[in-house]
């Protein structure tokens, strides 16, 4: 027996007796039980005296190196002398590879975390640790439910956002004959948006009984613990919020607000083509040829960027003016939402705010008036 093959190998409970090259240059390593407590029932406990026989198992381990190693473990069959122990007979099993077990538990502990942890997929894993994809898949319900049985991490503020999933699936209901929504492709996910926690969970649909139902399933304590709540602009988001947790303030978070300005942009380019031209955008229109960089922030676009976008559409007239103002707005509303990284004070704030708001009601553009009233007044926190 090598004890430093024995420490290299590092499967507990067992010993390495020798190690042999086979023909294909494969290693195969010859494994004797090393654990006395492999000889005790796992029925009533008593430790055999009796061998019953010997029989030899290629349980599969992690990959090593090119070839990898194979694995020939002999262990004994043991008679159980214990009269009322219902098992006659019982086979040696160790805690990495238990009995009837193919692979060792570490393999499928690596499997399983590669999914889990590392973002593979269960195909990928499969293929990289030569095992099958019931048996990855397997083992991944059995790691991840270490994450959804454990209790939830103390988070202040809360993340809640929608995510598109697969397709929805309906059903005919056999006794009215009417189709039922079975599956929704909508989900609605809880995260922890400033601490470590990633996903708290996940529920599919995106109404707010759906949202209220999963907030129910958590303790009021860790609830109470929630100061801010960052949603996208969603009234039914607003709604549950408000309902479920009333004592916390509902944020916005930027990405989304400005993502709503580009959009207002792009209806004002579409929509002002049509009227001037009577037709779609072509790729011969400078306004179609600036639809990118229109959408971009100012500080991202150099100064010969900036004028070559701008001087081929102010050239175009009514379309050129009208863009201009349009993205003049979303520039007031990107300003004011950077006030929020400066420690700006309420003057400061107030000045730009009324600044966006005067742009807006100004320009006489119905995408600009509704950005404003969206974003300027109906989600701003007096």
């Amino acid at each position: 027996m090598d004890n430093n093959t024995t420490t290299l190998l590092d499967l507990d409970g067992l010993a390495v007796e020798r190690v042999e090259r086979l023909t294909d240059g494969t290693r195969r390593v010859h494994l004797i039980t090393a654990d006395e407590t492999a000889r005790a029932c796992p029925s009533c406990g008593t430790f055999a005296s009796r061998v019953k026989g010997l029989v030899r198992t290629r349980p599969r381990d992690l990959p090593y190196g090119e070839r990898g190693l194979e694995l020939a473990w002999l262990k004994r069959r043991w008679y159980c002398h214990e009269p009322d122990c219902a098992r006659k007979s019982f086979t040696e099993q160790v805690p990495q590879i238990p009995a009837g077990a193919r692979i060792t538990a570490r393999l499928r502990r690596a499997a399983a975390l590669r999914v889990r942890d590392a973002g593979s997929t269960v195909v990928q894993a499969a293929r990289d640790l030569h095992v099958s994809w019931p048996t990855v898949m397997s083992a991944f319900r059995t790691a991840s439910r270490e994450v959804t049985d454990a209790e939830l991490p103390g988070v202040e503020a809360l993340g809640v956002d929608e995510t598109r999933r697969g397709r929805p699936r309906w059903e005919q209901d056999p006794d009215t004959g009417k189709w039922q929504l079975t599956r929704d492709r909508w989900h609605t996910g809880f995260v922890d948006a400033f601490g470590t926690g990633g996903l708290l969970g996940q529920v599919e649909g995106r109404s707010a009984a759906d949202v209220l139902a999963w907030l129910s399933t958590t303790p009021l304590n860790w609830r109470t613990n929630i100061r801010y709540v960052a949603i996208d602009m969603s009234a039914t988001y607003r709604a549950a919020i408000r309902t479920g947790l009333p004592h916390a303030l509902i944020v916005v978070d930027h990405f989304h607000v400005v993502q709503l300005a580009n959009k207002m942009l792009s209806t004002v380019r579409r929509r002002t083509t049509a009227e001037v031209r009577g037709r779609r955008g072509r790729a011969t229109d400078p306004e179609w040829k600036a639809r990118n960089r229109l959408l971009r922030n100012r500080e991202d676009l150099t100064h010969e960027q900036f004028e070559r976008m701008w001087n081929p559409l102010l050239d175009e007239g009514p379309i050129g003016q009208r863009l201009l103002t349009a993205w003049i707005a979303k520039e007031s509303l990107r300003t004011l939402l950077a006030l929020a990284r400066t420690s700006a004070d309420r003057e400061q704030i107030g000045h730009a705010r009324w600044k966006f708001l005067t742009w807006c009601a100004d320009s006489d553009i119905p995408e600009v008036t509704k950005l404003a009233a969206t974003s300027g007044r109906r989600w701003w926190r007096v």
